[in-house]
């Protein structure tokens, strides 16, 4: 069967009898035209079922109307909401998205930054960079020449924009609530490769009783093997650690820990308390339902996307720094009795 020729601007303006300048300024909606000039070219739009070149009008505006993401993986439901967030808003400004993953790798993350830039996008979000492991003059270098905003990245870059929750005090505000349950001994769970982890981390230990005893480290935290993987090292630490109560990352690790408590036949929360970060729907679909730390996920997003449309058209950096909301389920309780 012969493949129908995809019409042109050229056959739009024949059949509507007009320039092809004025079809292009009804599909661009950027110079007035006569009502009854513009319905004939709409009219002309649906019979031909023409499709604008989207390269060529940004060819002639020199200005592209797609927008990089990177993100770390494609697993962690974390990420699908913050994308969506940034979705929804630029599409209001006629922006489309072109994403790509970095398997939390920074040379990925570096490979995967210097491809959107070849493809001419007219700005980057990198969600939860590397930027502790990646150069700091590939990111100075890459500001002069493509509007930047960061989400939950926590190395301060001139002219760079940023949008995040305050982890710390996140996490700061977690361990209080699972000391004001009683729990003096806390488990700590982390993954590889993230500023996030790093930071909570670090929170962990200002606050931590003999805090090396109380860490373990799962390894890649945003993979389809996340809960699996976090679920089996759980399985062998629960059963040697004295703690009482498990502060995860984010709640990927939290399901493997609910996972590794059930298999083991710990009852929680009577005798173990488990805490995520994130709220991801995932937490909610758990039995039992997962306490966990709010990150705001689309907002994250759409704060994002305001910041990186308003340096593309102004240069101006900003930063914007969201709360994170202790959500109270199922798995946290008192301590047990000793």
């Amino acid at each position: 069967m012969e493949q129908k020729r995809k019409a042109t601007i050229v056959d739009v303006a024949k059949l509507a009898g007009v320039s092809v300048a004025t079809v292009s300024r009804v599909v661009n909606a950027n110079y007035p035209v006569k009502e009854e000039t513009r319905q004939k070219v709409k009219k002309a739009i649906e019979e031909l079922d023409y499709v604008p070149n989207v390269q060529a009008r940004e060819l002639n505006t020199q200005r592209s109307s797609t927008i990089g993401v990177v993100v770390p993986g494609l697993y962690n439901m974390f990420f699908a909401q913050v994308i969506d967030g940034i979705e929804d808003y630029v599409r209001q400004d006629q922006y489309s998205l072109l994403l790509n993953c970095a398997k939390n790798d920074p040379k990925q993350e570096m490979r995967c930054i210097t491809a959107l830039v070849a493809r001419n996008v007219s700005g980057i979000i990198v969600i939860s960079p590397n930027t502790a492991h990646i150069k700091e003059e590939f990111y100075t270098q890459l500001v002069r020449r493509t509007p930047l905003v960061f989400i939950n990245a926590y190395h301060y870059i001139p002219d760079v924009s940023y949008v995040g929750n305050d982890e710390a005090l996140g996490t700061q505000e977690a361990l209080r609530h699972l000391m004001g349950l009683g729990h003096e001994r806390i488990l700590f769970v982390r993954g590889v490769n993230s500023d996030s982890y790093q930071i909570k981390e670090d929170t962990f230990r200002v606050r931590g009783i003999d805090p090396d005893a109380y860490i373990v480290n799962i390894g890649e935290g945003n993979s389809v093997e996340t809960v699996d993987d976090t679920m089996q090292t759980l399985m062998s630490v629960l059963p040697e650690t004295d703690a009482t109560a498990v502060f995860c990352c984010n709640d990927l690790m939290g399901v493997g820990t609910i996972n590794a408590a059930n298999a083991l036949g710990i009852r929680v929360p009577q005798e173990l308390s488990i805490m995520g970060f994130d709220n991801i729907a995932l937490s909610r679909y758990v039995s039992p339902k997962l306490t966990t730390m709010d990150q705001n996920m689309f907002r994250l997003g759409s704060n994002a996307a305001q910041l990186l449309i308003e340096k593309i058209e102004t240069g101006q950096s900003k930063r914007i720094t969201l709360d994170n909301t202790l959500v109270e389920r199922e798995s946290t309780g008192p301590a047990p009795k000793k």
